[in-house]
């Protein structure tokens, strides 16, 4: 007749009851660590999808004011979060149009310390997901091992009646699965999760050097601008200066 779990919990020993109690911590981790990374990543997803066409639509008006709203108002996208503190400081010098390539360097390396700040808070957690894949495995085989060596010992004990000893061998396959049905999921959550974070990586990358690229136009064609408008003021002082007989020859 099988033994239910209740039973062979009661007829653990101290150590046995040990290893099983880590183990469930463990899958409790796990549990709690994946809900928490699936509810951010959907937030952040939806975050986006309402972020992404307002913002290309201010950057294509070149109203850095209004992206710095949108930016104020979602930021749980990644793609927000990239751009933190930026369009400030460009607000500010567009109006005495004083934007450089100098200024396209302080936004890029803004941009970058932007990204390390985001993903050290996305990647929180994995390094949990990573060592309980590792351990759990291990923690259950050494309930395994202490489980056999006292079932043996039983055995010995009881003069070789495997019938006497069955409950310790089933206490000792329990925890080497159980701690594979902790692994298992944590390698599979943490395998997504780097996946996952992988791809928000290469959209925030893509994006951000799309950004400063259309900065970069920006800069050339307001320096376009100021030139043609230079141009045409010496012009019409080389006109002006000239006298009547130059100039109606």
């Amino acid at each position: 007749m099988p033994l239910s779990l209740v039973e062979l919990w009661s007829s653990m020993g101290w150590f046995a009851k040990g290893i099983v109690s880590v183990l469930l911590l463990m899958s409790l981790l796990v549990a709690t660590i994946a809900i928490r990374k699936l509810i951010d990543l959907y937030r952040i997803r939806v975050a986006t999808l309402r972020f992404s066409p307002p913002f290309s639509d201010a950057l294509a008006r070149e109203d850095f004011r209004a992206a710095q709203n949108l930016i104020d108002t979602h930021h749980r996208s990644h793609l927000a979060m990239a751009f933190r503190r930026v369009f400030t400081t460009l607000t500010y010098h567009s109006h005495d149009r004083s934007l450089s390539t100098a200024d396209i360097a302080a936004v890029q390396r803004l941009i970058d310390l932007n990204g390390l700040e985001l993903f050290a808070w996305y990647r929180r957690g994995l390094r949990v997901l990573a060592t309980i894949g590792a351990t759990a495995p291990l923690v259950g085989l050494l309930g395994t091992t202490m489980g056999a060596v006292n079932a043996f010992s039983a055995m010995a004990a009881e003069g070789g009646d495997i019938a006497a000893v069955s409950a310790g061998i089933a206490q000792a396959l329990v925890a080497t699965a159980l701690g594979l049905v902790v692994a298992l999921p944590a390698v599979w959550f943490h395998s997504y999760f780097v996946d996952r974070i992988e791809s928000l990586s290469m959209e925030i990358t893509y994006t951000t050097k799309e950004f400063i690229g259309f900065l970069a136009d920006h800069v050339a064609h307001r320096q376009r601008s100021a030139g043609s408008t230079v141009l045409e003021l010496e012009q019409a002082r080389g006109r002006t200066a000239l006298g009547p007989e130059e100039m109606l020859s």
